[in-house]
C-alpha cells in the first residue's frame, strides 16, 4: 500500500466518523452532513483511481 492510498483511507475513515456524529445530533444540519458525503464521495473516487478493478485484486 503506498502512501498516497494510506492517507487517503484515514482521511476516509476520519470523514466517515465526522459524518455518523453530524447525522447522530439532534439537530443535524443537512449542509454539514451533504458537504461531508460530498468529500467522502470525492476521497472514494480518488481511491478508485488508484486501486485496481475488484476482479484484477482478487485474483492476486
Amino acid at each position: 500500500m503506498t502512501e498516497r492510498i494510506f492517507r487517503l483511507l484515514e482521511r476516509q475513515q476520519r470523514l466517515d466518523v465526522l459524518l455518523r456524529l453530524a447525522q447522530g445530533r439532534q439537530f443535524a444540519d443537512p449542509h454539514e452532513i451533504a458537504l461531508l458525503k460530498r468529500m467522502k464521495t470525492r476521497i472514494r473516487d480518488r481511491l478508485s483511481r488508484h486501486l485496481p478493478p475488484i476482479a484484477e485484486r482478487m485474483s492476486l
